[in-house]
C-alpha cells in the first residue's frame, strides 16, 4: 500500500509542468491552482505536492498567494518546495497552513543548516533529492552536484525528516515511467519514508511502485493529460497491485 500525491507546479500563479526540469519547455494547464487542488480532493487525494518553480530559481518563495489559496481550502495536507533557503521562508509557509516543506538546494549546500532546520521543525521538513543520473541536482535542476543520491540520503537519514522525495529529472514530465531500479535501491538504503517522483505515466507504473518499498508516489503531467486516472491510481495504490 502506498499513497498517491497529485502535483501542482506553479509559475505566474498558474499550474504548469516543465519537461525534464527545463524552464524553456513549459506546459500550462490551469490558471487557478486552488480549483485544481479542489478537484484532486474531490477524487479522494489526501495530500498535495506543490512546487514553486519561480521560487526555486529566485531562492525565495514567489507564488505565495496561490499557495495560500490552496491551503485555505482546508481539504488537503499540502507540501511545498521551491526556494526554501532560510528559516523565515520555512516559517512563513508553515504559518499559512502548509503541512510540510521540501528543501533541496540548501540542504546540499549547507548541510549543517539543514540539520538545524530539521531539529527546529521536526517532522515538518522533507528532503528533496533531485537527481540527474546518479548525482544530485540543485537550483531548480539547473546545476549538478558531485554528491550521489545514495551518499546524500544516507547522510540525511538519521535526521527527524518527514520524508525523502526522490525525483529523476530525466523522467520528470516525460510520461515514460519512473526509475524503478534507483527508487527501489534508495528505499532499501534508508529508514526515512521515500516518495517517488518523476515519470509516472499509467496505472502499470503504480503497480510497479508497489514493490519498490516507497511510501508514496507523486503524479503530475499524467493526471493532467489523462494517461493516469487519479481515482483508479488511489484504488490500486491502497488496495494492492491487482486492484
Amino acid at each position: 500500500m502506498i499513497d498517491i500525491i497529485p502535483a501542482i507546479d506553479l509559475i505566474g500563479g498558474r499550474c504548469v509542468r516543465l519537461i525534464q526540469g527545463r524552464y524553456d519547455r513549459q506546459i500550462t494547464y490551469k490558471d487557478h491552482p486552488a480549483e485544481q487542488a479542489a478537484e484532486f480532493a474531490d477524487v479522494g487525494a489526501r495530500r498535495l505536492h506543490v512546487v514553486d518553480l519561480e521560487g526555486a530559481k529566485a531562492g525565495r518563495p514567489v507564488n505565495t498567494a496561490a499557495i495560500a489559496a490552496i491551503t485555505g481550502l482546508g481539504r488537503l495536507k499540502v507540501e511545498v518546495g521551491g526556494g526554501l533557503r532560510d528559516e523565515s521562508a520555512i516559517a512563513e509557509l508553515l504559518g499559512m497552513g502548509v503541512d510540510r516543506v521540501i528543501i533541496g538546494t540548501r540542504a546540499v549546500q549547507d548541510f549543517a543548516w539543514f540539520s538545524e532546520m530539521t531539529e527546529t521543525f521536526p517532522g515538518r521538513i522533507v528532503l528533496g533529492i533531485d537527481a540527474r543520473g546518479a548525482n544530485v541536482a540543485t537550483h531548480g535542476w539547473l546545476q549538478d552536484s558531485p554528491l550521489t543520491v545514495l551518499e546524500f540520503a544516507a547522510r540525511a537519514d538519521p535526521l527527524p525528516l518527514a520524508a525523502i522525495i526522490y525525483t529523476d529529472i530525466s523522467k520528470d514530465g516525460m510520461l515514460c515511467g519512473p526509475n524503478i531500479e534507483r527508487t527501489t535501491e534508495l528505499a532499501a538504503a534508508v529508514r526515512t519514508p521515500v516518495v517517488a517522483s518523476g515519470g509516472v505515466h499509467t496505472i502499470d507504473d503504480i503497480r510497479l511502485l508497489l514493490d519498490t518499498g516507497v511510501a508514496a508516489a507523486i503524479a503530475g503531467r499524467s493526471l493532467y493529460e489523462g494517461t493516469l486516472d487519479l481515482a483508479e491510481a488511489l484504488a490500486v495504490a491502497q488496495g494492492g497491485r491487482h486492484s
